[in-house]
């Protein structure tokens, strides 16, 4: 068939048969196989193995090393004319294994045009060889001689061989999954200045795929991890790169089989290093999230590349099996670094961007106090943490803090007391105003009934409490310091005009999860002998506003996640539906994933209706919040991150 007809048969798109495809995940493999140098019928029979065995995981786009019906090292073998016509004898049988898959493979293999040979990268699916893509950058010096044997694709003078397409201006569109579209470069082709996937990448190719050969030296795989992961970020897609195996000759260098599936900067997982057995890494990769991505980046939308690819479609069909597993990492808390990271080297740069916003505040305001309630919850502590940490940035003593306390009919003696407690332990001032008189009388003003525990009963105090924050404030020529956090901010979980309200918002970076992952930091490293004990009772509190009158025996009555739901689940879906663009359905999928054994699916639609509908009504709030600084890659901030009207219906599938 030609090109043109090819690029002509447009199928009609089928139904996904599995939730992870409906949702845009795609699956791919890095595969490094066995090897039986320079016996193509043996190489042959171990990817036709290696692809049947992928296609029962579900792989939809399985990729092989540079060279790999030869082997890479085969050096003046590849100008024997058996093997040549061996290699290109044996693709159409290997075709067909993708024809009953329902997979692409790509394969490597020396092809002779027109008296030249070409290391080129084949693409199979539909049981039919899709085209030929050539190496461009062939290295020819150390270890490396290509050129003794191949002309680099620049030489190339055709567009097809016996009907099928060549070049490096190919791309590989599956007409039956959205987004998946395939571009490919080999080997030393990443290691150039300009990659030619980037070029790929600007016409549209979401998943780069890069077939490769690299040798090991020392410290040479760290950063070609490092290298395959940066591609991916700056080309925001998803990159797949089988290396050689150790199956290849050991004469002067020898081979480990590295393979990676990097996403947007993400190495997702890679493969075991220096086996003679068959090494795969299998990964799941969100080709929606990837859409979404380019989607808001102007370097995509304002490209202006004259470079024109040629586009090959093809249908994948039903796969083998369609496994309802997710193959990638999938935090229940994205906002917490996972375990294994530096947790003191993270905790550290977040106290560091907050505490640096606010000290550069106080040195533009020149105020001689911050001001700032102080409940014994969990984020009142954080703003003093960072408060502390600010002061010493600004070099003002520590003196220069004003923390007040303000009881109310809901406030309990221990987090009365461990507010107490905590002031005298890292010696800041403590002043403490009860609230309950002036909020009785302000009921007598309003003819409010102060028996009726309402709305207006919990706002009133939050409002008294923000009142008496600003007028001390003005007293001691101070600014009031904010504590609500991102996720309150999500939900609208604060006071318009009171808790709502301050001169900086020190947390408004920082979601709920994350405030209680800095806390414990703190109170294990960093305030561990003068406030640890304090900080871990803080820590254990119930999260609560304590605007609802206490029990017959003084215990707390109001329990926000009670009301709300778990933040840890809100958090969730904040991050998925903000830094990633995803549709409610994926949302509650990847819920169903992330907290399985935890939250039941009904836990999960019930909060995730909560979390849509409040995080819709409460735009108005966040449209009026005061300054505070950015610390992760969400962010709600009206001036920055998110402009998002307050009519909003809030529906989303």
């Amino acid at each position: 068939m030609s090109f043109r007809a090819m690029t002509a048969v447009m199928s009609k798109i089928p139904t996904p048969i599995c939730l992870r495809e409906t949702h845009g995940f795609l699956r791919v493999a890095a595969v490094s196989p066995e090897l039986v140098l320079g016996d193509v019928s043996a190489n042959v029979a171990i990817l036709q193995r290696e692809a049947k065995a992928l296609g029962d995981q579900g792989v939809r786009l399985a990729l092989f090393p540079e060279l790999s019906l030869t082997g890479y090292s085969c050096a003046d073998l590849f100008h024997h004319t058996s093997i040549l016509q061996a290699v290109r004898e044996a693709l159409p049988s290997l075709a067909q294994v993708t024809k009953a898959s329902g997979m692409v493979m790509v394969v490597g293999l020396p092809l002779l045009v027109e008296g030249r040979l070409y290391n080129v990268a084949a693409v199979l699916a539909e049981g039919r060889i899709l085209g030929f893509v050539p190496k461009t950058f062939l290295p020819n010096s150390g270890e490396f001689y290509e050129r003794r044997w191949f002309s680099p694709a620049t030489t190339l003078a055709v567009m097809e061989v016996d009907g099928i397409p060549i070049g490096t201006d190919l791309l590989f569109a599956a007409n039956d999954m959205p987004g998946f579209v395939l571009g490919l470069e080999i080997c030393e082709d990443l290691w150039t200045v300009i990659p030619p996937s980037s070029q790929a990448a600007l016409a549209g190719a979401t998943v780069l795929a890069n077939p490769s050969a690299s040798n090991e030296v020392l410290g040479k795989a760290s950063y070609r991890r490092a290298l395959v992961a940066q591609q991916s970020a700056r080309c925001l897609a998803a990159y797949v790169y089988a290396g050689a195996g150790a199956g290849e000759s050991s004469t002067d260098v020898v081979y480990s089989g590295h393979g990676l599936v990097a996403e947007n900067g993400v190495v997702l997982t890679e493969t075991e290093r220096f086996s003679f057995q068959t090494q795969t890494a299998v990964a799941d990769v969100d080709l929606q999230r990837l859409q979404h991505e380019r989607l808001k980046s102007a370097a995509f939308r304002d490209d202006e590349s004259r470079l024109v690819f040629r586009r090959v479609l093809f249908t994948l069909g039903a796969a083998t099996v369609a496994p309802a597993d997710l193959q990638r990492p999938l935090s229940a808390h994205p906002f917490v670094p996972p375990p294994g990271a530096d947790r003191r080297a993270v905790c550290e740069e977040i106290f560091a961007i907050q505490a640096t916003g606010l000290a550069r505040r106080l040195r533009q305001t020149r105020c001689r106090s911050v001001v700032l309630g102080l409940s014994g919850g969990l984020d009142s502590t954080l703003a003093l943490l960072v408060l502390i940490e600010a002061l010493k940035r600004a070099e003002l003593s520590r003196g220069t803090a004003l923390t007040v306390t303000m009881p109310g009919f809901g406030t309990t003696q221990r987090t009365k007391g461990n507010a107490e407690k905590l002031a005298e332990a890292l010696g800041v001032t403590l002043r403490t105003i009860p609230i309950r008189g002036a909020v009785e009388q302000h009921f007598v003003d309003i003819g409010h009934p102060p028996g009726l525990h309402d709305i207006t009963y919990e706002n009133a105090q939050a409002r008294e409490r923000t009142q008496i924050l600003m007028d001390v404030a003005n007293q001691t020529g101070g600014l009031v310091l904010g504590t609500g956090d991102l996720s309150e901010a999500a939900l609208g979980w604060c006071t318009f005009n009171g808790d709502h309200m301050s001169m900086y918002h020190v947390n408004a970076g920082v979601p709920k999860t994350l405030v209680k992952y800095l806390i414990e930091w703190a109170a294990t490293e960093l305030y561990a002998v003068e406030a640890g004990t304090i900080l871990h009772d803080i820590i254990d509190t119930p999260i609560s506003p304590e605007l609802l009158p206490l029990g017959h025996e003084g215990q707390m009555q109001q329990k926000t996640e009670d009301t709300v739901g778990p933040y840890e689940l809100h958090d969730f879906f904040l991050f998925h539906l903000v830094r990633h663009g995803c549709s409610a359905d994926k949302i509650r999928w990847l819920a169903g994933i992330a907290f399985h054994g935890k939250h039941d699916a009904a836990v999960i639609d019930q909060w995730l209706s909560v979390f849509l509908r409040r995080f819709a009504q409460n735009q108005f709030k966040r449209s009026s919040m005061p300054d505070g600084p950015k610390v992760g890659s969400v962010a709600l901030s009206p001036r920055g991150d998110w402009r998002m009207p307050s009519d909003w219906a809030g529906t989303l599938q």
